[in-house]
Parts: structure tokens; sequence; C-alpha cells
């Protein structure tokens, strides 16, 4: 079920949650249910808690406890928790809430398998109390020297252990200290100040997705702390909007954050966030969903299949194996936890959403959370769950016999996320996925000394994973670490040295609020021209036809280097220029075929293109085999004129084939390369990490005319295969700044990109415009075909199939099919598509 943003606030705002979430008149009593499933949730329960299953989180929430009441003893003076310095770093100060609400946690578990001397343990609630009375009475009740750093922190991040350490000790509270809620939520309140009046503000850029979904659960909670009805539903009438799909024709409030109809979640207005803020907000709604089970608050049955809707088509195609990739985790990729650990989290929400569905739909879910953990390469450790209650729920859906494991993706699956300029091509034993960006989507996220050299990851880098290999030893932070930000996995870029935020500037951001533009911390300014600036360029999209997919995008400079030239930017902002390309890939079966023209470096700088970039284990047994054009062999590394490459990982079972189609001489490299996680995040530990690093290039000279390229990735590719390719079946049709095409015999498969006005033919095709199509005939001459708008601008897209007439078998409503002088005529309504792929079978009179 798909709820539209604009239906659904036409019916919510302040009168309460009136046609998606029915509320019959609000009672005080839901405020204790509310406190009551919260507790139940944080601290499970004693039928929960009396599972086997729940011994080593339980014991983790005491040990965690213990240590933070040992700190306590230790404090000196002026301290809450020894060594813990407050009063200049927010985190810090988040860290004092966090242990506060730690031992409280404590205080609140059962464990009946091994009683626990700190459960309802009155005198060390009373020590929580009492550092609550402490913390706000020193660092957090003054409003005037609170809110420095990081502004999360100060509306989000301290509200929620605040929130959740004063539900878990409610009795406790009201007992010792009856004022300190009160007090507490006022300041709360105050520090919302991207608010309106110490409440949430839908206009601020601030209050959106899961930033929006966070703050609204604190205040739900705080409702309930207040037995405060109208602040209960107007959080709830808040939290509504993140349902929504957002429509960027018609938004809301100006929010680009959110799921989009495509699956696509955006954060931060131009980020494709799914693998990160989509997580969370996930996590919050499903969190919510149970905080208000038995209320008359909510109707779950209308929400819950939105949910299910964005992990079916918003996070099932994103994760591969146990694995979220990285293509949507923005600054987070340079984080040491990994992809396992990320899906870890899905795999909760998607327990518990299993819980709140029925029928077929609770059963897909639960068969998709065995099957993750049948195919993963970590073993998911529940002890890191929230909740207790989800550990039992994921033990007894593993244990259960009736449940099949069974992926929510079908075994072939292509998956264009043009509403965040991303593409997922999924095939049994292997998946591939591209970041792209636009005008519309940012190049990259940097922001806190995190994804320090992240300039190249939305220009075309892809990742590919092969299945059964351990994606921590392929991908994830070591792999950004030992890999060069200009030699990431397909990227064109030009050859030069950049520097660092922290190193041009000597901060974590550029800061000159003394200009017109105020270049702040946090400011809009810093977002758009150094956190998460867009590319110029409007041209990134593509067309899926069943499996089958293909993308195109024209690289482009980025908004800062515009501005600059324009004379909007400060003298002593930084700058780079791109490198210009204009690029295709093909999305087959066993093949994954690139196209690039006009390659270059602007200004008569030299060029580098990676066909690939691939990190292994230093112990691990990597080959290289090949053959040069002539038929010669090819063994190890140097540069050649190859018609194809095999990089065989031995130890790891897995092995990727390159084709070169039509490509210069191609550099071959392997080299054992150590560098420290610290070069990737600030807060890294000083780690060195050592990886053999494969990079397969192809090299422009500068002053050097813009080159092209045409090859192909065939993942788990043997030499035999590779070989038999230099009769078919791929054959590249076009490959210019204006029109890529490519034809697969076997297939019955064309596939063309066009990229500006005027005609273009390949192969039996007139594409009209810029356009992504997809032909495939198949049995009894049918012919069906897709088409999309990559520029998300035009309002019909025409292709002509020449040949003799064809008529229409069967279309979507927005295909016009006639027949026309020279062939059939198809008549695309793209208008305000954003992207989408419109497909039509066609026939034989």
């Amino acid at each position: 079920m798909e709820i539209t943003r604009r239906s659904l606030l036409s019916a919510v705002p302040a009168a309460g949650l009136l046609a998606v979430l029915p509320a019959p008149e609000a009672r005080a009593a839901d405020g204790g249910r509310l406190l009551a499933n919260t507790v139940g949730i944080l601290a499970g329960t004693t039928e929960s808690n009396s599972r086997p299953e729940t011994a080593a989180k339980l014991a983790a929430i005491d040990k965690t406890a213990r240590a933070n009441l040992k700190s306590m003893d230790a404090a000196g003076a002026g301290e809450l928790f020894a060594g813990l310095v407050l009063g200049t770093d927010e985190s810090q100060l988040n860290t004092a809430f966090r242990r506060l609400y730690e031992i409280a946690l404590a205080t609140r578990t059962p464990n009946p398998g091994a009683p626990s001397d700190l459960y309802e343990n009155s005198t060390v609630q009373r020590r929580v109390t009492d550092g609550l009375l402490w913390l706000h009475a020193h660092y957090y009740g003054d409003q005037s020297k609170g809110y420095y750093g990081n502004w999360f922190y100060w509306e989000i991040g301290l509200s929620q252990y605040i929130s959740k350490t004063l539900v878990l000790l409610a009795d406790r509270v009201q007992a010792d200290a009856p004022g300190l809620v009160t007090t507490y939520v006022a300041s709360m309140d105050a520090y919302l100040r991207n608010g309106t009046a110490g409440d949430v503000n839908l206009d601020s850029r601030f209050h959106t997705g899961a930033n929006l979904a966070d703050i609204t659960t604190n205040r739900l909670l705080q409702g309930a702390l207040l037995s405060d009805d109208a602040r209960i539903r107007k959080a709830l009438a808040d939290q509504l909007t993140v349902f929504a799909t957002v429509d960027p024709y018609r938004l809301n409030h100006g929010v680009t954050d959110g799921y989009y109809a495509d699956g696509s979640f955006i954060q931060h207005a131009s980020v494709a966030y799914t693998g990160s803020y989509g997580k969370g907000l996930l996590t919050r709604v499903v969190q919510t969903l149970k905080i208000l089970d038995g209320t008359d608050l909510a109707d779950a049955g209308t929400l819950v299949p939105t949910v299910q809707g964005w992990v079916r088509n918003g996070f099932a195609p994103l994760i591969f194996e146990g694995w979220m990739m990285e293509v949507v985790k923005g600054r987070a990729v340079s984080r040491p936890d990994t992809g396992y650990t990320d899906v870890a989290v899905v795999v909760e929400a998607v327990v518990d959403l299993s819980s709140l569905s029925s029928g077929a739909d609770a059963t897909a879910l639960k068969s998709y959370v065995k099957q993750v953990r049948a195919t993963s390469r970590a073993a998911l450790d529940p002890t890191g769950f929230v909740s207790p209650v989800s550990i039992v729920r994921y033990a007894d859906i593993l244990a259960d016999p009736a449940v099949e494991p069974a992926d929510l993706n079908p075994a072939a699956r292509s998956v264009a996320f043009n509403a965040m300029d991303r593409h997922v091509h999924r095939r049994p034993g292997y998946a591939f996925a591209l970041a792209r960006s636009s005008a519309r989507i940012s190049k990259y996220e940097y922001m806190s000394g995190e994804n320090l050299m992240p300039w190249f990851q939305g220009d075309g880098a892809h990742y590919l994973y092969l299945s059964g290999q351990d994606q921590t030893q392929a991908f994830g932070v070591d792999y950004f670490t030992t890999v060069s930000p200009y030699g990431l996995a397909g990227v064109t870029a030009p050859v030069e040295e950049r520097r660092t935020v922290p190193e041009l500037y000597g901060t974590p951001y550029y800061d000159n609020p003394g200009h017109p533009l105020n270049f702040t911390s946090s400011s809009e300014s810093q977002n758009t021209y150094v956190y998460f600036p867009c590319a110029t360029n409007r041209h990134s999209g593509g067309a899926v036809l069943g499996p089958y997919g293909t993308a195109a995008m024209v690289l482009s400079d980025d908004v800062p280097y515009r501005d600059k030239q324009a004379g909007i930017l400060p003298d002593d902002f930084v700058v780079y220029r791109n490198a210009t390309a204009t690029k295709s890939w093909f999305l087959l079966d066993e093949e994954i075929v690139v196209l690039a023209a006009g390659v270059g470096g602007q200004a008569g700088r030299a060029v580098t293109t990676t066909v690939d970039a691939r990190t292994a284990a230093p112990d691990d047994a990597v080959t290289l085999t090949g053959m040069h054009r002539d038929g010669r062999l090819w063994t190890g590394t140097g540069t050649g004129d190859l018609h194809w490459l095999r990089y065989a990982n031995t130890t790891q079972s897995t092995a990727v084939g390159y084709l070169f189609l039509d490509t210069p001489q191609v550099r071959v490299a392997l080299e054992k390369v150590t560098r420290s996680r610290r070069a990737v995040r600030t807060s890294n530990p000083d780690t060195a990490v050592t990886r053999t690093v494969l990079g397969v290039t192809v090299d422009g000279a500068a002053g050097a005319q813009p080159a092209s390229l045409a090859y192909a990735l065939v993942p788990n590719a043997g030499e035999a295969q590779l070989r038999s390719y230099r009769h078919g079946p791929l054959l590249v049709l076009a490959n210019t700044p204006c029109l890529q095409a490519v034809t697969h015999t076997g297939l019955g498969l064309t596939a063309a990109n066009s990229f500006a006005p005027g005609r273009h033919e390949a192969a039996g095709l007139r594409l009209d415009g810029p356009a992504s199509v997809i032909a495939r005939r198949g049995p009894r001459d049918r012919v069906t075909v897709a088409v999309s708008d990559p520029t998300m601008e035009r309002d019909t897209v025409t292709v002509l199939i020449r040949g003799r007439s064809l008529r229409k078998i069967s279309a979507d409503s927005e295909v016009r099919v006639r027949q026309v002088h020279g062939g059939t005529l198809l008549e695309v309504d793209t208008r305000q598509a954003y992207g989408r792929s419109f497909t039509a079978t066609l026939g034989g009179h």
C-alpha cells in the first residue's frame, strides 16, 4: 500500500491522526500503555528473558551497567564519571546520558535465569536520578551555555537517552524527584531550536526523514510521561509524514527526504541513504508501531503494508548475502562497522515487522530473515538487537521448520533506483551496484571528519559482489582505506592530488560566517558546497526491461566548481575540476557492458579510467591470466593491448573476467597496500590495514584527444568462457557522446542510451532526443520494449522500431503505439515520471 505525502498531509496535520491512524477520543490510559510497552521493548519481559537465547544480551546489559557504576564510584570532584570531561564536547555529554540510561536499563531488566542485584535496585535507581539532576543543573539546563557543536546531539541524541531513562525510571523519578520530568521536557523543548515554539517544524530542513522519526518518537515518550494526550497525538501526526511516498513534483514543506515510488531513500535533501539513515528510519517506525501496540492511538494494519514495501523494494535489493551495499551508505562507508552489522539492524526490524504482519506477508518476511541468515558469511549476533523480545522472535523464526528460507528478490532482478541515482543488478552468483550523481543527487557525502576522500564515489563507482565471499575482504572500510580514491572501480578521474577538508582548512568544515553565504558547521551553504555537493549534469538515469537494465550518466563538474567560476564563493574556498566522459552500463545475464566516450582530463590534464579495483587479504592466492588481442597469452601485471583478462582469488573461490571490446592499452597492477583506517575517517582507530589491491586501468595522456572505451565485466568467468567472446555474442553498435548502444545476439537484446537532441539510429531503433531504451525479440516475433527518460525533464519520448508494422499486445497506459512509414512508433508519456520505465509488448499482425 502506497500512501502519497499529499493525501496523507491533507488528512493529518494538527487535527490529529484522522484518516491514516484512526484514533477515537484519546485516553490518558494510553500513556501508561505506551510506557509499559517501551519498557518491555528495551528491557524485555520475564517471559522473553527466561529464554536461553537472551542470556548473552542480559549479561551484556548487566556488565555495561556495572562498568558505568564503577566509573561513577571513581569520579573525582566535578565529575559524574571518572575522566569524562564535560562542558565543551557535546559527544561527551551524550556519553554521560547514555551511561545513565544503561544503568537504568539494567535495573529494569528481569533475568530469571541469573538474577541480578541491580534489578529493581532502588539505591541504584536513585543514583541515576541524582545523576540526571546533576547534569541538568551543571551542563544541560542553562540554555545559554548549551547547544555547542553538532545540533544533532541537542535536538535528538541527548533527548533519546534522557527520554528513555525517564521512561525506565518513571515511578522512581515520580517518588524521588517529582518535578524532574517536567523540568527535563521543558529543556528538551527549548533545545529544539530548529523547531517552532519548542515543537517540530515540518518546514525545517533538520526535521525530516529519519531525524523527524527520532524527534517525534522522543516527543511521544515525553507525552506519555506527562500524560499529555495532545503532545502524543501531535507527535504521531508529525511522524506519520515519514510514511508518505515522496512525490518530487508535489513536495510538501519542500521536503525531498524519505522513500520514493521506485524504492529509493534520500536524506539530507540529496544523499542516497537507505543503508544508514533509511535503516534508522525503518527501525524507528517499527519501534513506534510496537510502542503503540494495544492502544487506541494506531491502526497498524494501515501502516504496516507501507513498511513491508520499504523492505521488499527498498532494502532487499540492496542486501547481498547479508551485506549492505556501499552505494547507499553516504559517509558511513568510512566507519569500521561492516555491511553485515548494518544488515543485523535491518533484520531486527524485519523480525518485528513480521510479528505485526499476518498471512503470506508475515511468512515472506520470516522466510527472508531465514534466507539472510543462511547466505551471510558472518554469523548474525542478535546480542546487538535492541530488544530481548526481538531476540526471542528471531530464534523462533530460525527454529521453525515450517519457515523455508526465501529471498524477497527474484533470482534475476535489475532495479533502477533512479530517484537516488543508483542501480542494482542481481544474478545468481553476483550482484552489481552502481553509484551515479546529477543535479538532483550528491556526488558524495563528507561530514564531521568522516569519508575524507569521497570525491569520485558518485561518478560511476561500482561494486561487484561475488557469491560466497566474505565481503569484509572485498569491500567495507578497508576497501576505501587501501584503494586510491582516484582509482575506485568504475571511476574516471583527472590525474591530480586533492586535499581533504581538514587538510585544506584545519577544521572539519569550511568556517567563514562573515561571508554572505554564512559558512558555519551546520549552515545550508556548508551542505551545498562542502558536505554533499551535487553535480551539474541533468542526464542520469536508465531503463529496466524485466531482469535487464541500462544506466547512463554524463560526468560533470560539481556545484562548488561551477559557482566558484561564477564568483559566488570566497577566494580561499578550494574547488576541483572534474574529468569529462559520457557513460553507459548495459546490465545483462553474464556481462555488465560499459561504454565511455569523450573521456578526457580537461585543461590539459591526464586522466585515468579504472575498469575495476578489487581487494583481497594479503595472504590470499591471487592470479592474473589473459590474452593479447593478437592471441598471445598474458600473465601477471603490466601494460598491454588485451582482449581479455581474468582475476582469480583461489582462496576465496572467486573470479572476475574483463573483456576489452574496444579499449586502448590496459594497465594491470597488483600490489600490497598498507594504510591506516584513519586515512578515511579522523575518529577511526589508527589501525594499519593491508590488502592486495588489483587495479585494471586505462590511462589517457595529458593533452590527448578525448578517448572512447568499451569493455565488459564478466563475474565468475572461466578462461574458456572469456576466449569464446572472440566470436560474439556482444557487439558495440555505437559509442559516442551522443549515442551508446550494444546488442547481445544470444539474448536477442539491443539497448541504447542517447544523450543529445535529434534522431539517433542503432540496429533498427530510432531514438528521438535523450532516452534509455531496451528492446528484446522473443518467440513468435514478439518484441518487448522498455523506455525511460534519463533527464527526468521530457514530456514525451518517441522510439521508432524499424521494419514491418507491429501491433500492440500489451503496454503501460502511458505508451501509445502507431504504425508509421518505416516501422512502428512508440510515443511514451514521460511527464513527471521521474525516471520510471514504461514497457510495451508488440507482435506481428
